[in-house]
Parts: C-alpha cells; sequence; structure tokens
C-alpha cells in the first residue's frame, strides 16, 4: 500500500529509507517548487494592482485574510493528497500577486532593486543558517515550540494595534519582531519534521514558505526604512 505522504508527482523516497528523510526532501521540494508560482503572481500583479481591486484598503485587508487563512485551512485539510498541493500552489501564487505593489514601488525607487537583493539575500541567509542548526540540533525545541505561540499572540495584536495607530517605531519593532520570530519557526519546523512530529511535507513546506514570506517583507521594510532616499 502506497503511503499517504507519497506524491505521485514527486518519488522521492527510496526502499528503506528514512521516513523522515523523505518528508523533509519532499517538503524542500515542495517549496522550491512554490516560489514559481509565486513569481507568477508577482509578475501578473505588475498588471493588475491589488489594492485596485477593492474600494477602500480595509476591504482589501479583509480580502486578503480571507483568502490567505481560507486557503492555509484548505490546504492543512488536504495534507496528505495532491489537492493540498495544488491549493499550496494557489497559495503562493496569491502572495506573489499580494507584494507586487511593494515590489513595484521599490523598484521605482534609486535604491529599491539594491534593497530587494539584500532582503532577498539576507532571507536565503537565514533559511540555511536555521535549517543548518534545526540538522546538527539533538533537542526537540519543545521550549520553543512554546515561546513561538506566545510570540505569535503578541505578533497579532501587535499587528491590530498598528493598524489603527500607524507608529513607524512599532511598525519596525513589529517587523523585526517576524523576522526573529520565522526564523526560529524554520528552525522548530524542519527539527520537528527531523523528529517525527510532522508527517506531511505539504504541511511543512506551507509553514517554510509563509516563514520566508514573513522574513523576506520585514527586511524589506527595515531596510526601506533605513536607506529609502525619498
Amino acid at each position: 500500500m502506497q503511503s499517504r505522504n507519497t506524491y505521485d508527482f514527486t518519488q522521492l523516497g527510496q526502499a528503506g529509507e528514512n521516513q523522515q528523510a523523505v518528508v523533509l526532501r519532499k517538503a524542500y521540494a515542495l517549496l522550491g517548487l512554490s516560489f514559481i508560482p509565486c513569481a507568477a503572481g508577482a509578475y501578473a500583479g505588475t498588471y493588475v494592482n491589488f489594492f485596485t481591486l477593492f474600494s477602500n484598503f480595509w476591504l482589501s485587508v479583509v480580502a486578503f485574510l480571507i483568502f490567505a487563512y481560507g486557503l492555509m485551512f484548505a490546504i492543512e485539510k488536504n495534507r496528505y493528497n495532491n489537492l493540498g498541493i495544488a491549493l499550496l500552489m494557489v497559495f503562493t501564487f496569491g502572495i506573489g500577486f499580494y507584494i507586487s505593489p511593494l515590489l513595484q514601488y521599490l523598484m521605482a525607487s534609486s535604491v529599491g532593486s539594491k534593497i530587494i537583493g539584500m532582503a532577498a539575500l539576507m532571507t536565503a541567509a537565514v533559511f540555511f543558517t536555521m535549517a543548518t542548526i534545526a540538522h546538527r540540533s539533538k533537542s526537540e525545541m519543545k521550549g520553543i515550540g512554546q515561546f513561538l505561540i506566545i510570540g505569535a499572540v503578541v505578533l497579532i495584536i501587535g499587528m491590530i494595534l498598528n493598524m489603527f495607530l500607524h507608529l513607524p517605531a512599532l511598525s519596525l519593532t513589529i517587523a523585526a519582531g517576524f523576522v526573529i520570530f520565522s526564523s526560529l519557526m524554520i528552525m522548530w519546523q524542519i527539527r520537528t519534521v527531523i523528529a517525527g512530529g510532522e508527517d506531511s511535507a505539504t504541511s511543512a513546506a506551507l509553514t517554510l514558505f509563509i516563514s520566508l514570506y514573513n522574513i523576506f517583507s520585514s527586511l524589506v521594510q527595515i531596510l526601506l526604512a533605513i536607506m529609502d532616499d525619498r
């Protein structure tokens, strides 16, 4: 009988191979694949601005939240089948579409391309560093898991407050918090897969993609505040 976590489109596992290694390898493959629709979404966003699709800012925020959290719920419900993979690709396309206006704004700045490049390199460095730590660590990281729960609550409260306060200092603090939180999330998720606590490559890839998106967008915000000459 075929394992519920074996996908027809990859067949990455080999007979006798450690199951956790199979799941992690598939998660990495799905993560890499997810950047293709993400790039396509960012390209599509150059023709249709996400925020112009709605009559006001709050409607666009609500629409994005419904889209993002609705798809994340659907992906988790289908985390062991190919529909979950398809929904993951739709999700990453939507994220690329959503971030496209920010990228366009940056490209219009004299330092925009430098900010994007630096943020991308720093994000990649964070990912490989956290992945290396996760692979070498022997800890189950239960303490980090509890810290992440508390951190998520604090960041969500901060984001909600700043939607009304619009304080630049608070925005940068939240951005820095997301960089730290998402970095730890990458390490925790990879370590959880290695330890056998996560058996869905789709679910792991979703968590890793969201973490990378949060790190990249937060670093862009921080670098923009430091380097923007406008």
